[in-house]
């Protein structure tokens, strides 16, 4: 979890979004709805879409249970295209989920078919100037120019950034793909040496929540809008007393 985390975090980033307004983010490979919990923590809305129903099926109980709000999500095969009206994002991510088009899982399926779906498709939905940015995890090399020849064939440009491409361990890809507006050059990965790249601290986003005036997560008032909620939705809840959300002293006798 802490690693999606971070590499949701490293994909806003590289969207470059404007930082003075809430944008409306599209989640490919949504999943339980990790990397849109990073993206509302960022201030943004996201639509989440992803193949599989128990995934959702998790991510609407924590939806349910607070932990995520700024959302929707839908089933759907990545490979079979997007259903969005033109234009509609600001933005798209998807960790960790690109890879799993170059597979052909049933008869008939062809990857550079259902990647061109996916791209022309995603092209379409994003709002011209803005950008997508995949983490992924390729087999070979001939994957990564598949994914790369079929987004240019699509309309986008850009291409494949490498983070600390020496590490075996903390090598990340992430394709980057603009849709236009303005000339943008490649952002460049980072590296052991990078010292100009801002981090993203769990204290910094308990900051912004508190700019955006949302309570700290396990504060009192967070636990108290949590149970608020639930009593909304019908469900039981334990009484407000002094003693909720206080910490244990950790002390029992």
């Amino acid at each position: 979890m802490e690693i999606q985390g971070r590499m949701t975090e490293r994909a806003i980033e590289l969207l470059c979004l404007p930082h003075d307004k809430s944008c409306l983010i599209l989640d490919l490979g949504c999943g339980s709805g990790l990397s849109g919990q990073v993206l509302e923590e960022e201030g943004h809305c996201w639509v989440g879409v992803d193949i599989s129903e128990a995934m959702l099926d998790v991510a609407n109980e924590r939806k349910e249970e607070g932990d995520i709000e700024s959302c929707d999500y839908m089933v759907g095969d990545l490979g079979h295209g997007l259903p969005f009206r033109s234009g509609v994002f600001d933005g798209c991510v998807s960790i960790s989920a690109l890879q799993w088009l170059c597979n052909a899982d049933k008869g008939g399926q062809r990857p550079a078919q259902r990647l061109y779906r996916l791209f022309s498709s995603l092209y379409a939905c994003l709002s011209r100037g803005s950008r997508a940015v995949f983490q992924f995890y390729p087999e070979n090399s001939q994957q990564i120019e598949l994914m790369t020849q079929q987004a240019m064939k699509a309309g986008f440009t850009g291409g494949v950034v490498i983070d600390f491409p020496n590490s075996t361990k903390a090598k990340k890809m992430f394709l980057v793909l603009f849709t236009g507006g303005a000339a943008t050059s490649l952002p460049q990965g980072l590296s052991e040496e990078s010292t100009s790249h801002v981090k993203y601290t769990d204290e910094r986003r308990e900051r912004m929540k508190q700019i955006r005036g949302k309570p700290p997560k396990k504060s009192r008032e967070w636990i108290l809008q949590k149970k608020d909620r639930k009593r909304r939705q019908g469900r039981e809840v334990r009484p407000d007393t002094k003693y909720t959300g206080r910490k244990r002293s950790g002390r029992f006798f």
